[in-house]
């Protein structure tokens, strides 16, 4: 019980099914300040952050306000730049916005897809995220070797036998370890950072970026569960200490797409 208590981190889920409190929705009216420049990916969820349950995630988030999300799953984002998030504090004068103001809607082959976002609200369920427990055989047709934390036998099993539990396709994290445990041999919160320090040393963003995955948080992902991206997840980060100082400007995003 100790081990596991040393592993595992406090989540919450949103799925548009099960019986919690709904703390939000997918799609639905596109809220934003009018000073809020419109963003350069496809929206996807709204949170109401006052509405979540007390504790049901370690991050230090606004205790009120919503919280938007955007993302697409695509190619052509190299830099962590494949969504954003606004939160909006509560009170804040707000106007409804084009969901499909983002240069990829005006592309028929993206527009369709985006039309198949998922619509509805959201209902949350508290729970416990696990860790990444990947044994090293998983690389061994690689060139290069994977340094997966150690873990014994009976730690894996135990973690594999919860994993298969867990909600999957079209729940949307925040907090904890990413649902989708590895990424190209990476987990996921490491691809975000190794995206975001490229940015930043190709001069894209104007601020400084720690290359030390302990310096990050997972902020949210989402198991997209979209026609057409079939077994796509989306991964949102940033730095705690920007987190912490509520620069959701400063949040990465990166995909992750198995077809």
């Amino acid at each position: 019980m100790r081990h596991w208590e040393d592993v595992v981190r406090p989540c919450v889920r949103l799925a548009r099914d099960g019986d919690g409190p709904v703390v939000g929705r997918f799609g639905g009216p596109l809220l934003l300040p009018a000073e809020v420049p419109d963003p350069a990916t496809p929206y996807v969820a709204t949170i109401d952050l006052a509405a979540l349950p007390a504790g049901s995630t370690d991050l230090p988030l606004p205790p009120d306000g919503t919280l938007l999300l955007f993302a697409i799953v695509e190619d052509d984002c190299d830099y962590a730049d494949a969504g954003s998030a606004v939160h909006v504090p509560a009170g804040t004068a707000v106007a409804e916005r084009d969901r499909h103001s983002s240069w990829w809607s005006t592309v028929d082959e993206y527009r369709e897809k985006i039309e198949r976002f998922p619509q509805g609200p959201l209902r949350a369920t508290p729970d416990l995220s696990l860790p990444r427990y990947c044994e090293e055989h998983y690389s061994a047709d690689l060139h290069w070797e994977a340094a997966w934390p150690t873990r014994s036998d009976e730690l894996r099993e135990l973690l594999r036998d919860a994993r298969a539990g867990i909600a999957g396709w079209g729940t949307l994290q925040l907090g904890g370890f990413a649902s989708e445990e590895v990424v190209d041999l990476h987990d996921p919160l490491d691809a975000v950072v190794e995206q975001a320090t490229r940015a930043a040393a190709d001069g894209k963003v104007d601020f400084a970026v720690s290359e030390e995955p302990a310096d990050w948080v997972l902020l949210a992902d989402w198991h997209t569960d979209i026609s057409g991206w079939e077994g796509a997840s989306v991964h949102w980060a940033l730095q705690r200490k920007d987190l912490e100082e509520r620069r959701f400007d400063r949040v990465f995003a990166t995909y992750y797409w198995n077809p």
